[in-house]
């Protein structure tokens, strides 16, 4: 089956990296994933990944601790890049797109930069400026809810939601800045649950997995 997107915007958590453990890096969670990035790369598709850096440190969490909130996001934007320094380089917008355009995959870290945004905003920020078709959202649970799926029993899971909806609900699925960037540029969302072997390739290929974001 083709590919329904050319170029995509992959966004992994940091707590994805981690596996059961919680923590670190689990290699064969990162073995997983790479084999299904390779798969969705083999469609001739176009890819840029945005990881966090949960695995290592949390910023937001550590600011509701008492911690300066600069001084953590700053340290939770050096974890994204322990995730990716061995593979990376300065990044630079013009040099991100030609590397895709030559059917090399970008890997993006240091979220925005800036601290006071998470990397759910880099990835939106990072899709727009490389001119992605999607935001996929790769996640532990099989889409958005209409509550938290871990802690309550009775909620609804949607195949397609509106931004609004995601914003005016008070959807914990990304941050509120993400969301709003992604519909001020009219750029779709797929959140699906990257844990279930061949999701990834099956979202690229236009199936109806997980839920899409949109107008």
């Amino acid at each position: 089956m083709a590919a329904r997107y050319q170029r995509i915007l992959l966004k992994l958590s940091g707590e994805q990296l981690a596996g059961r453990a919680g923590h670190g890096i689990d290699e064969n969670v990162i073995a997983s994933v790479a084999d299904e990035i390779r798969e969705v790369h083999d469609l001739g598709v176009q890819i840029g990944i945005v990881s966090g850096g949960g695995n290592i440190f949390r910023g937001v969490a550590a600011s509701t601790r008492g911690m300066d909130r600069a001084g953590a996001d700053y340290m939770g934007m050096l974890a994204t890049v322990i995730n990716r320094l061995r593979v990376c380089e300065p990044y630079i917008r013009r040099r991100a797109v030609r590397h895709l355009e030559k059917d090399r995959i970008v890997i993006m870290a240091a979220g925005t930069g800036n601290p006071y945004f998470t990397t759910d905003t880099a990835a939106a920020l990072r899709a727009i400026e490389i001119g992605a078709d999607v935001v996929l959202k790769a996640t532990k649970v099989d889409g958005v809810y209409s509550g938290d799926p871990m802690k309550e029993a009775d909620t609804t899971r949607f195949s397609e939601i509106r931004y609004l909806d995601v914003l005016n609900r008070g959807l914990k699925v990304m941050d509120s800045t993400a969301i709003s960037l992604c519909m001020e540029n009219k750029l779709p969302i797929v959140v699906f649950d990257i844990g279930t072997r061949g999701n990834l390739v099956r979202v690229v290929q236009g199936e109806s997995v997980g839920t899409v974001i949109q107008e």
